[in-house]
């Protein structure tokens, strides 16, 4: 039996991630929220209780390996496939929390995760909100990497970072800056993944993304099978939940009303 609230570690695939799971409205969906490639559970702020509050479903944030309050990463070397491996480990901690009808909300690293899951295991995903993810690797992506790896020798952003990842700041920036910017990496792309998406998708962008272009957003709603669609705020970089937080709030509200 789930508590209705718990805040803790679980094991999952071996290693302890942080959940804190939030379970307040009966017959309902779950948000799932999937942070970014620098962020953990607690930078999505009041996000998820306000949208888990205008919607009436439950929510579910969570850090991945490496992040916030769960374990270090063994490591800074990730296989290409990284992003792929994470999805099952989602689907293995929704499996292991009864989520039958997750709504996913990915943010950059987080949105191709959810695409990933939504691909791999339909029928656990109700919806999927991803907001600046990527399906491949451009050369804004590139540059925007490099230009946080400069920040990161020559600002206090390891300070800010620290605050919320603790000791696990330099394995956990090295696996992102390192793996984005290999070689081997330049081919990476879960495109194929995109036709077994068959649930409804709102792809949300800012048309000024640091990390990457409206390409991202047309290629997938274009080749995914469910109903999808878009919404492009202007003059927003790649964090819109932030940067524009009324109009994303607003918008998944209106999207996830037409669900249920």
């Amino acid at each position: 039996m789930i508590p209705d609230h718990i805040s803790t570690l679980i094991n999952v695939q071996g290693k302890a991630i942080y959940v804190n799971y939030r379970k307040e409205y009966e017959n309902r969906p779950t948000l799932v929220f999937l942070h970014d490639s620098l962020g953990c559970a607690q930078l999505w702020r009041d996000l998820p209780h306000k949208l888990g509050k205008a919607t009436e479903c439950n929510v579910l944030v969570y850090d991945r390996l490496g992040y916030g309050k769960s374990a270090a990463m063994p490591a800074s070397d990730r296989p290409t496939n990284y992003l792929e491996l994470e999805a099952d480990v989602l689907h293995e901690l929704l499996t292991t929390l009864a989520v039958e009808d997750a709504i996913l909300f990915g943010h950059s690293d987080g949105g191709s995760i959810a695409l990933i899951t939504a691909s791999k295991f339909s029928a656990r995903v109700k919806a999927v909100i991803c907001e600046a993810a990527h399906i491949f690797v451009e050369d804004e992506t590139v540059r925007g990497i490099y230009d946080a790896m400069e920040a990161f020798k020559t600002t206090n952003l390891p300070d800010r970072l620290a605050k919320y990842h603790g000791d696990k700041v330099d394995t956990m920036f090295r696996a992102w800056t390192e793996t984005w910017t290999r070689s081997d990496f330049r081919d990476w792309s879960i495109e194929h993944y995109l036709p077994g998406i068959i649930c409804p998708l709102l792809f949300i962008q800012g048309d000024a993304d640091e990390y990457g272009t409206l390409d991202q957003v047309e290629q997938t709603i274009s080749q995914v099978n469910g109903r999808a669609e878009k919404f492009i705020i202007p003059n927003v970089g790649h964090t819109p939940h932030k940067e524009s937080p009324e109009q994303v709030i607003g918008k998944s509200v209106e999207f996830i009303n037409q669900l249920t």
